[in-house]
């Protein structure tokens, strides 16, 4: 009994590795959709942090994702392990294939951003993935394959912003480094050479927004959808990633976290800066009208763009738009 036992916890272990190492693609009807959960501010044992779990599973359960990306503090305090284990398990348990990028707050409660990963990787349907000698933790890249598996259709880049600036005299908070960049450019040359020097529609994930996104937000003829209740926290000093986005071609948009107040999008210099949705409960500040939920984005394979929208309690849908369709001036 005790070796049929043993098999079974073997074969176990088996079947959950393999399922991580399962690509992501496109489903029969051409369609790739995300949902991004962000700045759940989880308090385990504290009941202030129940509806952030209620709205995760609402969710789920409405929109049937075929990845999740969260971007950035999941946790703000209490037992850091049992926190996290906790939010992310509400996506393991339905076999959803989700990622995971840190914010600024996630390892300010007695575990490291390697002890956190640590506790990640090991749960179930986690495609989160880290570089070793690159700056941060939480870097990642995941391809998502045509329905016929023939090739890369679309690239989701994951990137750890960090937390606090390291610079003396600089405050505020840090920004994505020149390793991390040069990473991306490489990798981002390679599927491009790969498509024949056509570059694959591409997007990105990460915690602090750019400065770019106060740029964006002050100019009078950007088009921005969506709620703006504060100013982007953005680096004091911009390190280029931005640039070189724009030089590489690929990125269509950003989305981002970290400011409880923006569920905003807006269209900045062919991409789409975009926020997610504040998903947490009342353990922090958080004003936006009809409370929290998240941001879905749906691909479409072989086409330029994608929709993306703001849902909300009781199945409530806001803010769906097309991009880059719905950005451009008539």
């Amino acid at each position: 009994m005790k070796k049929i036992i043993f098999l079974l916890i073997v074969l176990c272990s088996y079947l959950a590795g393999n399922t991580q190492n399962k690509p992501l693609q496109f489903n029969e009807n051409g369609r790739f959709k995300i949902v991004q959960f962000t700045d759940v501010h989880y308090i385990h044992g504290d009941d202030r942090s129940d509806i952030s779990l209620e709205r995760i599973n609402e969710v789920l359960t409405a929109e049937k994702p075929d990845l999740v990306l969260f971007t950035g503090d999941l946790i703000y305090g209490g037992d850091a392990a049992s926190g996290m284990k906790t939010v992310l398990e509400q996506v393991s348990k339905r076999q959803i294939p989700f990622g995971v990028l840190f914010g600024n707050h996630d390892d300010e409660h007695s575990l490291s951003r390697e002890e956190l990963f640590d506790i990640i990787k090991e749960i179930p349907y986690n495609y989160t993935a880290t570089v070793a000698g690159l700056s941060g933790v939480t870097n990642f890249i995941l391809p998502v394959l045509s329905g016929k598996k023939q090739k890369e259709a679309a690239i989701l880049y994951c990137m750890d912003s960090h937390a606090y600036s390291q610079i003396n005299g600089i405050g505020g908070y840090d920004y994505i480094k020149f390793d991390q960049i040069q990473w991306y450019r490489e990798n981002s040359r390679s599927y491009t050479a790969k498509n024949g020097g056509t570059p694959i529609p591409s997007l990105a994930f990460f915690h602090i927004p750019l400065p770019e996104y106060n740029q964006a937000a002050s100019d009078e003829n950007a088009i921005l959808i969506g709620t703006r209740k504060e100013k982007a926290c953005a680096p004091q000093l911009n390190s280029g990633l931005f640039s070189s986005m724009k030089e590489m071609g690929d990125i269509q948009a950003i989305f981002v976290g970290h400011d409880h107040d923006c569920d905003y999008v807006v269209n900045w210099k062919g991409i789409l800066l975009g926020y997610g949705r504040y998903t947490g409960g009342q353990t922090v500040y958080n004003n936006l009208p009809n409370g929290n939920g998240a941001r879905v984005i749906e691909l479409t394979e072989g086409e330029e763009g994608f929709n993306t929208w703001i849902r909300l309690k009781d199945n409530e849908i806001i803010n769906k738009v097309n991009y880059p369709e719905d950005f451009v001036k008539k």
